[in-house]
């Protein structure tokens, strides 16, 4: 996923001289997982800028460059190092592109990357996908796959409202295909990753491959799962959601984030509001607990694993 990501903002830059990488550490180093290795050799130090530690003022100025015509791709080096940006996103550039005039747009992308699963210190593994989720005026969206990851950068670039783009950290390295010519999927539709008949299970971002793995398992055993892959977080595509819950009657969400006014609460409330009368138990949430991210020796019993999910799946199937 890491050269995917390189690859998909290299064609974007190559193809539209209005698109600016901004970060730190980006340019000489390539940043901390070298998604931006080597691209500021390529298209120069005026396109793939270094800036200071300053969150607050990496957003402000991307918004800046974005009412004058550039499409600004901005990284937040870890995800727990968004919130003093978070007052820029969340109060300006979610509401601004609503107050503009309608010649006017904010195409800015803010990648982060998120999620468990390295090992890392405080303020370096966390998944607050939910808050950006939760509020109006953005895009969230988040890869599971390298040719995903390779295409929606591309179409949240692309994209003339903002995106805020979340990148599983954990799933930079394990290798995967791109299609260079047809694997592109629109940007906010859900992808059926492994179709099924018993139990739908829904996740996002590096969940995805635990949902996989729980696949095969509960394979061995004779339960067929259907693994849909979200995608895109803000907006969400109902329809194939919808159309799995009604087809197998059993929905387990699955997600790293913490459970209490989470996206997965949002999806199961939906199904049950809109699948109810074909529904054979009420749809179950498989996450981390409802505590700060614990230190890196305990993260494997606080992220759900395929264990996790394959008991939420024995739950559904005793209903």
């Amino acid at each position: 996923m890491a050269k995917a990501l390189n690859a998909g903002l290299a064609r974007a830059m190559q193809d539209d001289p209005k698109v600016l990488l901004m970060g730190e550490d980006i340019g000489t180093l390539g940043g901390v997982f070298r998604i931006t290795e080597g691209l500021q050799a390529r298209f120069g130090a005026d396109r793939v800028m270094d800036t200071p530690l300053a969150e607050a003022g990496i957003i402000g100025t991307a918004i800046g460059l974005a009412l004058r015509g550039y499409r600004p791709v901005v990284e937040i080096q870890f995800d727990g190092f968004v919130w003093p940006g978070f007052d820029q996103i969340t109060s300006q550039l979610a509401k601004m592109a609503n107050r503009l005039p309608a010649h006017m747009s904010l195409p800015v992308v803010v990648r982060i990357p998120y999620g468990g699963h390295i090992g890392a210190i405080e303020h370096h593994q966390e998944s607050p996908e939910a808050y950006f989720a939760h509020t109006p005026g953005l895009r969230v969206v988040s890869p599971s796959t390298p040719n995903d990851a390779y295409w929606m950068m591309q179409d949240a670039i692309r994209s003339d409202d903002p995106v805020i783009f979340f990148e599983p950290k954990s799933r930079y390295w394990p290798k995967g295909e791109v299609d260079l010519v047809d694997g592109r999927v629109p940007l906010h539709t859900t992808r059926v990753a492994r179709p099924g008949t018993d139990v739908t299970v829904i996740g996002h971002g590096a969940m995805v491959a635990t949902l996989l793995d729980a696949a095969v398992l509960a394979a061995n055993e004779g339960t067929s799962l259907e693994v849909l892959d979200l995608r895109s977080l803000s907006p969400i595509d109902w329809e194939p959601i919808l159309a799995s819950a009604r087809k197998t009657g059993r929905v387990v969400i699955a997600q790293e984030a913490s459970q209490f006014v989470s996206l997965g609460s949002e999806i199961a409330a939906t199904i049950a509001e809109k699948t109810f009368f074909t529904l054979q138990a009420p749809p179950l949430r498989v996450s981390g607990f409802d505590i700060p991210f614990p230190v890196s020796k305990l993260e494997h019993l606080h992220l759900p694993d395929a264990d996790r999910v394959l008991e939420a799946v024995d739950r559904a199937l005793a209903y």
